[in-house]
């Protein structure tokens, strides 16, 4: 086959949307299509993690099929279509880099960034700070969006002098949620937990760590761990129903010290 171009992609999704078409393809809308474009995203991500390129080809052009079905759908309803989607996104790359396109002279990645927040905000018409974090896309994971509006508010100085500051505050945070831990106040422990992982994840700011990523490697690591004690367990034809967890905890060390040695 020969090499294929957007404009191949394009065809194709109007084909699968024609008549007569795929059924599955011409019942979807954008409502319909929202879990698979997060999937797809996510996907994307996890090829990156595994360093495997042949499959990051492969989720990066289902990614991109998404974003051509979304575009053929807005399309049929005469909203825009995927010419619209790349005139917008080129135009809105030349206004953000003025330092590239322009006569704008930068020091250094801080000073890009900064650039880009403040050409944003004009784009948007927002006048403060609160109104670029309440611009916020609501759906965005918590980690996500408690990283992105800290980043914000150290913009303009509301930040601590150094890490130790946030390391602090999550001692603080940990003391109150104790205390409130100890009322049985649901609505309160739901308050201190929240803030807590808010304060944590203004510790991965100055450390420069990604949460939402930081997270899902720990669960990434937690869920092979637990697979090498049932494991284990089954291979002494023992069930973890039937053990305690001091039992447990062994298995839970000897995998530590497993991937130690790895």
């Amino acid at each position: 086959m020969a090499k294929c171009t957007l404009d191949d992609l394009v065809d194709i999704m109007a084909k699968l949307r024609g008549n007569p078409g795929c059924p599955w393809d011409k019942s979807q809308t954008h409502e319909t299509l929202k879990p698979f474009l997060i999937e797809e995203a996510y996907e994307v991500i996890d090829a990156i993690d595994r360093n495997n390129k042949d499959d990051l080809v492969e989720e990066l052009g289902d990614l991109l099929l998404q974003i051509v079905f979304h575009s053929r759908l807005a399309q049929e309803r005469g909203d825009f279509d995927i010419g619209d989607v790349i005139n917008g996104v080129c135009n809105k790359m030349v206004r953000r880099h003025p330092h590239i396109f322009g006569d704008i002279t930068v020091d250094g990645t801080e000073e890009v960034l900064k650039n880009w927040e403040e050409i944003k905000r004009e784009e948007k018409d927002m006048k403060t700070e609160a109104q670029s974090m309440m611009n916020l896309p609501k759906t965005l994971p918590a980690l996500m969006k408690a990283f992105k509006v800290q980043e914000k508010a150290a913009r303009v100085g509301f930040d601590w002098d150094d890490v130790k500051g946030a390391f602090d505050k999550v001692y603080e945070e940990l003391e109150e949620l104790k205390e409130v831990y100890n009322t049985g106040n649901s609505d309160k422990i739901r308050e201190e937990m929240g803030d807590l992982i808010f304060a944590c994840v203004n510790v991965a700011r100055f450390l420069e760590v990604e949460p939402e990523l930081a997270v899902n490697d720990a669960v990434k690591k937690f869920i092979r761990r637990f697979d090498f004690v049932e494991t284990e367990a089954a291979k002494s034809d023992k069930n973890l129903q039937e053990m305690n967890l001091q039992e447990m905890d062994i298995l839970w060390e000897q995998s530590k010290n497993q991937e130690k040695k790895l």
